[in-house]
């Protein structure tokens, strides 16, 4: 029986993939002819790097940590508190969980670049939009991912603490708390690195940091600027990547 679900797993799966394959007129053909014209354009137009274009990607950089800095604070504070009310063994009332969990849904399943285009309405452009995008998106992500982390803690020293007596603050304070801050703090800093990933895309819709300048560059044509901002991107993310560990390592 198992063996037919399976096979009958797999069956779908491979019909779903013919049907999108055949839904978006994929074709590798296509993809084969389409990489002369990419390497003629990486090579000759954003091959080498604009290096004298570096200190007027500096600033922008610093934006750009920033923003993703605040929001991720921002967002965890916000989501650590809503995730008890999340969580399926902690919400206090199946009311709570359905509405935190809804809520929580909601903002992560509207992109920060949206988020932007919907915010630079009201605020303008600049890294004020930047850092509400990502703090909406990170809330509801962090929501969720902290309510999960809670959901798989060991339920026997949950148990003991209120056995004795304590409350529901107490029992989260000194049972729950304890168990789930290390999944927790790596959620955090993982969002950090997301954000720094995002920051750079939504900058270039109006929510400020180096993904704006790096605009600026493509549409002036400044192809070789653009392309040292990429590069400054990676090492941006790779130097994120190396201090989130680091203090993660602190930390637990």
């Amino acid at each position: 029986m198992k063996s037919f679900r399976t096979i009958g797993t797999v069956g779908m799966l491979v019909l779903l993939f013919v049907w999108s394959y055949r839904s978006v007129d994929f074709r590798f053909g296509d993809l084969w002819k389409g990489l002369g014209e990419t390497r003629s354009f990486i090579w000759h137009d954003l091959l080498p790097p604009d290096v004298s274009a570096l200190p007027s990607f500096i600033e922008p950089a610093l934006q750009t940590i920033y923003m993703s800095f605040i929001a991720m604070v921002l967002a965890s504070v916000c989501a650590f508190f809503f995730s008890f009310f999340a969580a399926y063994t902690t919400s206090p009332h199946p009311l709570f969980r359905y509405v935190v969990r809804g809520a929580a849904s909601f903002f992560q399943a509207i992109p920060a670049l949206v988020w932007v285009l919907i915010l630079v309405a009201a605020y303008g452009l600049g890294p004020l939009v930047g850092t509400i995008a990502l703090f909406l998106s990170g809330t509801g992500l962090l929501t969720r991912s902290f309510a999960e982390v809670i959901e798989e803690i060991d339920e026997g020293p949950v148990e003991a603490v209120r056995a004795t007596g304590a409350n529901w603050c107490q029992v989260m304070a000194r049972a729950v708390v304890p168990q789930a801050l290390p999944g927790i703090v790596g959620w955090a800093f993982y969002k950090f690195d997301l954000n720094i990933r995002e920051a750079a895309v939504i900058g270039m819709v109006g929510g400020g940091g180096i993904g704006f300048s790096m605009q600026k560059s493509l549409q002036l044509f400044q192809y070789r600027e653009a392309s040292m901002a990429i590069v400054l991107i990676f090492v941006l993310v790779l130097l994120i990547e190396y201090v989130t560990r680091r203090v993660r390592e602190a930390l637990l």
